[in-house]
């Protein structure tokens, strides 16, 4: 196995170092060929049809040149990645030749395309299986396909591997079987093609029958970028290998299936069967029984394609979990190795779009078209920046120049014509695409936006201790208003009794006490004092001031006081005044009696 960049112990904990260390096994040629290939000879069940919706009888002829473009691409992809060889694909290309955030909207694509195949594969695959076993609930049976295939990546790729593979057998036996059964069929006289051959179209409108009828047809390439995204799980060697085999697969049964339709059916009835077209030429040609194995190939290679996606994702995801694209924690790996918190997310969000949209896929579909598209010609894009930019990287293979600007410029037409077919795909795809940048685009700046968190949250800081000092000063000013309580003696139950009546009704904290007398000798300060000592024990909270002055309590005596201390009268306590005293309570001012 090849080494790992070393890392850091505080940026790559040991035990994700054992996790990405982990894997016993590397995948041959065979094993890693059926995980892409499920996904892009999966095509060969729609894209004949696809391809005679907008091209008519020119389906075979834009169905060659598509198989021209993945012969471009796959020179393209053989040159990055073979000097290159660590997953990611065009995220890892980019990456290498210009900055991270620009590698990033790759990602971000690839992601999505992943999430539309695998959503799209399965929920196709239900809806086949269907036709055989209506019993099975479409939106459930897809979630458990979903989860199967998780489960299966859980346990280990080469042990899925092998699933996949049994999957790829079967899928080109039926194509097999489908195109000998198929030409034993063909009718001598060849009328049906003669037929369809009328209609073809001619002028400007066979050059736009032509356009649009490619830009459809590239839906079949899709896949082709899958093998790039795992490269580490394969063998020495086996990259170059996955890549052949895959465009012989699609180069041979593409336009074939598309050949032996037009010469059985009549164009129209072709579109018409265009949901399920491979099973229909079957059931005219091969009866049931091959109706039934394309019907149960079908279930089968789109559930391999699932597979697919969650394989790709997984290299995806994990190399940019450590060039900490995406959250770090995505990297733990298991007993086996494997990264399940990867693929449980994955899963997770495959089955909320899938119940969100509630199997209408409408929006995924264009999705998947454009976010692949836009993958591949990122990666001819970032071949062409490798170029340039690191002319001296040892390379295994080189792409000519004439190469990556013909496959760049097949792609980018396929872009724009998928968008003339139908422009609302541009909205489906932004729908899914700008929230998924958003989220990388976070990770990208993330201390940048921590920073303004810090600075934000110390400006909140110190207004806060500025709003926490002055409501302190304010309860401090509040709490050292003084109070003034008129005290004739040094009765102790009296003087609690007071006490407490300010404690409790007052927002005040200190307490002149004034104890008057008229004559020495009724001076009462001594026993006052004495009484004041265990008080203080009581009323803790309260700071009280003695003072005792001769004088006789009345109005001259309480404004005197009121002005002396500063002490509003209605913040002055007295006792309930006695009969002797020649004064009335309104002379007295708001002086309150309290005890």
């Amino acid at each position: 196995m090849r080494n790992k960049r070393p890392q850091a112990p505080t940026v790559l904990p040991s035990e994700l170092i054992r996790g990405t260390s982990s894997r016993k096994r590397r995948l041959g040629q065979w094993l890693a060929t059926a995980i892409c290939g499920n996904d892009i000879t999966s095509s060969c069940l729609y894209v004949a049809a696809i391809a005679s919706v907008y091209a008519g009888v020119l389906a075979p002829i834009v169905l060659l040149l598509v198989g021209g473009v993945l012969y471009l691409y796959k020179k393209v992809y053989t040159e990055v990645v073979e000097a290159l060889p660590l997953n990611g694909g065009a995220y890892n290309c980019l990456l290498n030749s210009t900055s991270k955030l620009t590698a990033s909207m790759a990602a971000c694509m690839t992601i999505l395309s992943y999430i539309a195949t695998a959503v799209i594969s399965a929920k196709t695959a239900v809806e086949y299986f269907h036709h055989l076993v209506p019993i099975f609930p479409i939106i459930p049976t897809t979630i458990g396909i979903l989860a199967l295939f998780a489960v299966l990546n859980i346990i280990g790729i080469t042990e899925s591997a092998v699933v996949a593979l049994l999957i790829f057998i079967f899928h080109m036996a039926t194509l097999v079987t489908f195109c000998l059964v198929g030409f034993a069929h063909l009718p001598g006289h060849l009328s049906v093609a003669k037929a369809n051959l009328m209609t073809m179209p001619h002028g400007n409108a066979l050059l736009m029958a032509v356009f649009l009828g490619f830009s459809a047809a590239l839906l079949g390439v899709s896949g082709f970028e899958s093998s790039a995204n795992f490269v580490e799980e394969q063998q020495p060697g086996v990259f170059r290998k996955t890549l052949r085999n895959m465009l012989i697969a699609v180069v041979i049964f593409n336009p074939l299936t598309s050949i032996l339709s037009l010469c059985l059916l009549p164009l129209e009835d072709i579109i018409s069967h265009q949901g399920y077209l491979l099973a229909h030429v079957a059931g005219n040609t091969g009866g049931e029984f091959l109706a039934d194995m394309v019907i149960v190939d079908a279930a089968a290679v789109l559930s391999g394609a699932v597979l697919t996606s969650f394989v790709g994702v997984t290299g995806l995801v994990r190399r940019m979990a450590l060039d900490q694209g995406v959250p770090r924690f995505l990297l733990r790996s298991n007993r086996l190795g494997t990264h399940h918190r990867i693929i449980i997310v994955f899963f997770l969000l495959c089955s909320s779009i899938l119940l969100v949209t509630g199997g209408r896929l409408l929006n995924l579909a264009g999705v998947y078209t454009l976010s692949f598209l836009g993958v591949m010609t990122l990666f001819a894009f970032g071949n062409i920046l490798l170029k340039i930019k690191r002319k001296e990287l040892k390379r295994t293979y080189r792409a000519g120049w004439l190469t990556v600007i013909a496959a760049m410029g097949a792609t980018s037409l396929g872009i724009l014509g998928n968008m003339i077919i139908d422009y609302h795909n541009v909205i489906f795809f932004l729908e899914y695409f700008i929230p998924t940048v958003l989220i990388v685009i976070i990770m990208y700046l993330r201390i940048p936006i921590m920073k303004v968190i810090l600075n934000f949250a110390n400006a909140l800081m110190t207004k806060i201790l500025r709003f926490r000092t002055s409501v302190i000063d304010k309860i401090t000013e509040i709490t050292n208003q003084r109070v003034i309580l008129f005290t004739r003696g040094g009765r102790l139950d009296r003087l609690k009794e007071a006490f407490h009546y300010i404690l409790k009704n007052e927002s005040s904290r200190i307490v002149v006490l004034v104890h008057l007398y008229d004559r020495s000798e009724n001076n009462e300060e001594k026993a006052i004092r004495e009484a004041l000592i265990p008080l203080k024990n009581v009323f803790p909270s309260l700071k009280v001031y003695f003072v005792a002055r001769q004088g006789r309590f009345g109005p001259e005596m309480v404004d005197a006081l009121s002005k002396e201390y500063g002490v509003m009268k209605n913040s002055m306590f007295i006792g309930a005044p006695e009969d002797k005293h020649n004064f009335s309570m309104e002379q007295l001012g708001d002086v309150r009696i309290i005890f």
